[in-house]
């Protein structure tokens, strides 16, 4: 195992990101992007001893305004392009000239944009838990989860948000007991891993709030007309996308994704949710290996 800390490039000058590796199979790389945007590789960890065990070396790495890495305050920082080329930096410095991609939720959206900008680097492409276009995201949390949610916790909700009351602790706690803990992690609250629960007290709010919007029933941020779906047919490398029964994303779009894509497979998490990987943990790691196995 070994930290590194790794300069990027911006606009705005030079800072530093953090990563480790884990395993050595300098054929078999594995390069991961968490979620968030702005939270850590924490709430990843579960995926260490699976993809260690079966023999990748896989890097983690906390992404420019994360936990573990320089958390710069400019706002003008917060771009998907700019967020792809400190990926392309980040995978230069490290060698990794022929990686499997692996990306979680906003960590998928950013897979698909370097999978679009530098598919010459990658083995494969896991997108997981990521819809391929947010205005589909926001209609599938409009038109079916949100009016299976109470209706009266969701009236308060959306009046919290309209009041700018995102910070309050009543709101998250609304949104842990009406839909987190249906859409998110399905453990029970006390049974979720504390790296799960670390991550989500680390991410960055300036980073999240901007790019996504301070809510999780839909994007409102800067990134709401994103959309990619017509552009999977141009994604030649083999790519997984993984869905799941209960997650915030809709899993029939995930599998369409994988039918536009020239060289997709879909694999559907029964029990899981967006943190499929934890709560639908051995069906998702037994799928995501699988996938692998062919690829290495």
């Amino acid at each position: 195992m070994s930290e590194r800390r790794i300069p990027v490039r911006t606009p705005s000058g030079t800072f530093e990101v953090w990563t480790r590796r884990v395993g050595d199979a300098p054929d078999r790389q594995v390069l991961l992007l968490h979620g968030g945007p702005g939270a850590t590789h924490e709430y990843l960890l579960p995926l260490e001893e699976p993809l260690v065990g079966a023999g990748y070396e896989v890097y983690f790495y906390d992404q420019l305004g994360s936990h573990r890495s320089d958390q710069p305050d400019d706002v003008s920082l917060w771009q998907i392009p700019r967020f792809v080329d400190e990926v392309e930096q980040v995978r230069a410095a490290l060698g990794l000239d022929d990686v499997v991609l692996y990306g979680q939720s906003w960590g998928g959206m950013l897979g698909i944009e370097y999978a679009l900008a530098h598919p010459e680097h990658l083995r494969g492409l896991v997108v997981s838990n990521m819809m391929a276009s947010i205005p589909a995201y926001n209609a599938y949390a409009e038109q079916v989860l949100m009016p299976a949610m109470d209706q009266d916790a969701l009236a308060e909700i959306k009046r919290m948000e309209a009041a700018g009351e995102t910070g309050d602790p009543a709101y998250e706690a609304l949104l842990m007991e009406h839909y987190y803990v249906d859409h998110l992690c399905r453990l029970p609250l006390g049974e979720w891993p504390q790296v799960v629960v670390d991550s989500f007290e680390h991410i960055n709010h300036q980073v999240y709030d901007l790019l996504n919007g301070p809510s999780e029933l839909g994007a409102t941020g800067t990134f709401r007309d994103w959309d990619r779906f017509g552009d999977l047919a141009r994604i030649e490398v083999p790519t997984l996308v993984m869905g799941a029964e209960h997650d915030t994303m809709d899993p029939a779009h995930l599998a369409t994704m994988a039918e536009r894509l020239p060289r997709g497979t879909y694999h559907h998490s029964p029990h899981g949710s967006h943190l499929a990987l934890v709560d639908d943990h051995d069906a998702y790691v037994a799928g995501l290996l699988a996938w692998l196995a062919e690829r290495t």
